[in-house]
């Protein structure tokens, strides 16, 4: 049974405020490489599960117009780039997609030389493996010759985006053969799943986990790479395969509550809502693009129901597990401790925008 479209809206509402009010409650000490304390959880710190937040934000305020979204995500970058920003790796890289996507509709002036700057840079000093891959190093560990599935979602996505809409296409370039070397390493031929990692040192995929949210990462990013209209044909239709092999092996693993678990082949491992949205998000914005058929349109509208029965009332996303390093053995995984976070709330707005448009337009065309 699918939701009403004023549900979801209300839903929506609740996890931007959810969102913004995440704070930081010393539970995790992760103190950065340059000395700094790491503040994987509070709205207004600089790093990735915040960056991820801010684009669920800014693909809100894409769809709505809302004047206060927009003054929300204008005074956060604000705040920042005022203060300084941090050092560039990939994990810190990941608020630059939601200014990409914002500076793409507002042409704002302020914003260019920030994502040229932080562009350039990317280009230029990022360390990379061999064949080319965007080593995936973060601010409290540097991680040499390894890949890991996120960087596509973290870093490729911004160049891919903010390439075409600055018309620089070395950038999307750059972030199609990203796509198309983690593509070699990490896709697992044998299932069409996605592995956690790959490491050059010893070239193996560590523990060969089929991580949910890694995966969930691949299936929303290839769709969202697919909005740039600069892309080859030819690596648009790989990219195409790829996604439908990683389908074939999701769906069956779906569980009957409409989630999927964080080891997505291991029945030990629990239900996971961050990746479960992710997986929704794909799901019924493939079946709108005519790439996947009903059974992905079903399997996405469960992974939906199963997103609006894990918020609660304030609005925050439950269930959701912490922040995943590489890890070295399928435990590792199974024992992530579960904690509300921005990429939590994110993918879920995600999940829910794609899923009140396609209800509009339904309820339009009736």
């Amino acid at each position: 049974m699918r939701p009403q479209a004023d549900q979801i809206r209300q839903k929506l509402r609740q996890l931007v405020q959810g969102l913004t009010d995440l704070r930081h409650d010393g539970q995790f000490d992760e103190p950065n490489l340059d000395g700094t304390a790491g503040d994987y959880i509070s709205f207004d710190s600089w790093e990735w599960p915040q960056g991820v937040g801010l684009y669920g934000l800014a693909q809100l305020w894409r769809r709505h117009r809302d004047p206060a979204l927009q003054d929300l995500l204008e005074g956060w970058y604000a705040r920042h780039v005022a203060a300084g920003l941090p050092g560039l790796n990939i994990n810190t890289t990941a608020p630059m997609l939601a200014l990409a996507l914002l500076w793409s509709e507002t042409q704002d002036p302020r914003w260019q030389p920030v994502l040229d700057d932080w562009a350039n840079r990317l280009m230029r000093n990022a360390p990379r493996t061999a064949e080319g891959g965007l080593q995936h190093d973060v601010s409290d560990k540097v991680n040499p010759g390894e890949m890991w599935d996120d960087t596509l979602f973290m870093a490729g996505l911004f160049l891919a985006r903010y390439g075409h809409a600055s018309g620089r296409l070395e950038l999307v370039d750059e972030a199609v053969r990203q796509f198309l070397v983690h593509a070699r390493y990490l896709s697992d031929p044998e299932t069409g799943l996605w592995f956690h990692g790959w490491t050059f040192d010893g070239r193996h995929n560590f523990a060969r986990a089929r991580w949910a949210r890694g995966n969930a990462w691949i299936t929303a990013c290839i769709l969202d790479l697919f909005e740039i209209p600069d892309l080859p044909g030819s690596v648009r239709l790989y990219l195409t395969e790829v996604l439908k092999a990683q389908v074939e092996a999701l769906l069956p693993l779906q569980t009957a509550s409409g989630a999927w678990r964080t080891l997505l082949d291991d029945p030990q491992s629990y239900e996971e809502i961050s990746a479960t949205a992710g997986f929704a998000y794909g799901l019924l914005k493939a079946a709108r693009q005519g790439i996947g058929g009903p059974d992905w349109a079903e399997a996405g509208w469960r992974g939906v129901q199963a997103v609006l029965a894990n918020i609660d009332d304030q609005g925050t996303v439950q269930n959701v597990s912490y922040g995943t390093r590489m890890g070295p053995d399928l435990q590792f995984y199974r024992d992530i401790p579960l904690q509300p976070t921005g990429y939590g709330q994110a993918l879920a707005i995600l999940c829910l925008v794609e899923a009140e448009g396609q209800l509009v337009t339904e309820g339009a065309a009736a």
